[in-house]
């Protein structure tokens, strides 16, 4: 993880990506999400409770390794990836909720994490471990990468209207093209790690992700969210923020076997995520090919 690329290139590409999404949006797209606080707590709830349980059964049934299985809690501990915001928008989804899951499941992380961390370790590695999360480096980190750049989307969209709406369509185009240039970028600065484990941790790294996007979309429509907030909500579930897996695993850990999970989850949601956007836009299409309003599903 030190390549250039990764420190330096790969924040910037994830900040741009969310100012492009700041383009799309208005101050009334967050005022929505606060008045519907079921499709928040929904959210919370596929993040924060359905994602680590499900890891945890995975863990289990697959027989993985004890550091192996640990690894797997930390990558199913964090909050959602910075870039849920764009495979939901993508997906049609509502931009804003997502944007808001993340944010508040970054803060919530100070104290999810060590509780999953500590658990994790005593049920597969019978033994307890202090956790020093770095909170204050997460929140900052996350607040430069999303609020920053959204806020500063938002505002051009809102000064400069004629502007931000000849800007939109481009942005969105490059947004679209440094996702795959940063799914291009984990691949290569991590190629080794991926050769040597995806046989043994790949499957059930892609067999969560599958299952926590189904399983968050059909709790979401079960609870009798829109289908916009289920994009969301689905999406969020499947995206984590694998870097900060990578750094509990390595820094806080003190496990390079830990980072394992992270760094081939890293790749592997992405194909997961696209998937799911590739069937929710077939999904949104009439028989004759027609486009319908995502809003008002």
């Amino acid at each position: 993880m030190n390549l250039p690329v990764v420190e330096l290139l790969l924040p910037l590409a994830l900040a741009f990506i969310m100012f492009s999404l700041g383009l799309t949006l208005v101050v009334d797209d967050f005022k929505r999400v606060l008045t519907r606080p079921k499709a928040m707590l929904i959210g919370l709830v596929g993040q924060m409770v359905l994602v680590p349980v499900f890891a945890f059964a995975i863990a289990l049934t697959w027989g993985l390794a004890p550091e192996m299985a640990v690894g797997l809690m930390i990558l199913a501990a964090c909050p959602g990836g910075v870039s849920s915001g764009l495979l939901t928008h993508l997906a049609r989804g509502d931009t804003a909720l997502s944007i808001s899951l993340t944010a508040v499941t970054s803060v919530a992380a100070v104290i999810t994490v060590p509780f999953v961390v500590d658990l994790s370790m005593q049920q597969f590695m019978q033994t307890a471990v202090s956790v020093d999360f770095p909170l204050l480096k997460m929140v900052r980190g996350v607040f430069l990468l999303t609020t920053v750049p959204v806020v500063l989307g938002m505002s051009l969209k809102a000064w400069r209207s004629a502007l931000a709406l000849r800007l939109e369509r481009p942005a969105g185009r490059l947004a679209n093209i440094l996702f795959v240039l940063i799914v291009l970028a984990t691949f290569f600065s991590q190629r080794q790690v991926l050769i040597d484990n995806l046989g043994r941790i790949g499957p059930a790294a892609m067999l969560l992700n599958l299952l926590v996007i189904a399983a968050g979309f059909a709790m979401a429509a079960a609870a009798g969210l829109l289908r916009r907030d289920r994009i969301a909500v689905a999406t969020e579930c499947g995206l984590q923020n694998a870097g900060l897996g990578i750094f509990i695993a390595a820094s806080v850990m003190q496990s390079p076997a830990m980072t394992v999970p992270s760094v081939v989850y890293a790749l592997l949601m992405n194909f997961g995520a696209i998937g799911f956007v590739i069937l929710m836009r077939s999904i949104d299409r009439n028989p004759g090919g027609e486009c319908v309003n995502p809003a008002v599903r």
